[in-house]
This record gives structure tokens, sequence and C-alpha cells, in this order.
């Protein structure tokens, strides 16, 4: 289990760091190639994610310059809840076999009232997103959002073991 902490520590730490410092652009190549494993994507999304976005959506300068502040502001937003799943996460991994029942309860709380704001921002996001771009690159605008969360996401439910 300690292994498993110390290992989940660079990726908490990653998770939790505004995302807007991440997202400079490193000159990733625009797309994730199918070839790459899920580790290689959640780093290359890490290292670039702003970058990914603006490669593989294509957007007219008036355009650029209502949606980039929205995204900006999207990502320093996202930071709160998803700081507070990622510290209920080191929580429960530093609990390890040790975790109560009254503990791991209140880690179930801390991950799902994150994740209910998470939802909610982005629900609120994706109707903004739709009043500054036509629809078909606000569509195209949150599959990048949904791809690029799903590879996160299992790659931390992977590493993460189950309560014993």
């Amino acid at each position: 289990m300690t292994r498993t902490f110390l290992a989940l520590l660079p990726l908490a730490a990653v998770l939790a760091a505004p995302l807007p410092a991440m997202a400079q652009d490193k000159g990733a190549p625009s797309a994730l190639p199918a070839s790459m494993t899920s580790a290689e994507m959640r780093t290359r999304i890490q290292a670039d994610k702003k970058g990914i976005v603006q490669r593989n959506l294509p957007l007219t300068d008036a355009e650029a310059k209502k949606f980039w502040p929205l995204y900006d502001a999207f990502e320093k937003d996202l930071a709160g809840p998803q700081s507070r799943i990622n510290r209920a996460i080191l929580d429960y991994v530093a609990a390890g076999s040790n975790i109560t029942d009254a503990n791991a309860k209140r880690i179930i709380n801390d991950v799902v009232k994150g994740q209910e704001a998470e939802s909610k921002l982005r629900t609120s996001y994706a109707a903004k997103v739709q009043k500054v771009l036509p629809g078909a690159k606000a569509a195209r605008y949150l599959q990048l959002e949904n791809k690029m969360r799903a590879v996160i996401q299992y790659e931390i439910a992977a590493a993460i073991p189950l309560v014993p």
C-alpha cells in the first residue's frame, strides 16, 4: 500500500497543479495516436493540454478571441473540485488497509461532492462554449475535453487499489 501511495503522489501533484500552467505548448504532435498507451496519453495531456486543444480545434481569430478566455476560466475553476477529489484519493491511499468505515464514508462524500461540483462546472461551461462557438466546433471542443478526461480518469482508477 505504501508503494501505491508513493506511486500516486506524482499523479496527484500533477492533477492538483493549476491546469493553465501545465497547458503550455511544448511542441507535442497535434493528435494523440491510438498506438499510445493510456499512460503515455496522460503524460502528453498533462504536459500540453491547451496545446492539444489548440491543434485540434481550428478557430478563426474572432472565435479564438472569445473562446480562449473562457477556456482559461474553465481550467482555473476546475482546479477547485479536482483538488478536493485528489485530496480524498490521497487520504484513502494513505489510510491503506487501516481505513475505517467512518473514514471511508468521509472520503466517499468528498469524492462525490467534488465530482458533483465538477459536473456543474462542465455543464455551465458547455453552455457558455455553445454561445461563443458554432455548434460543430463547440461539440468538437467538448469531445476533446471528454476524451482527455477519460484518459486521466482511467489512469487514476487503474492506480488506486480497491478497499480491502
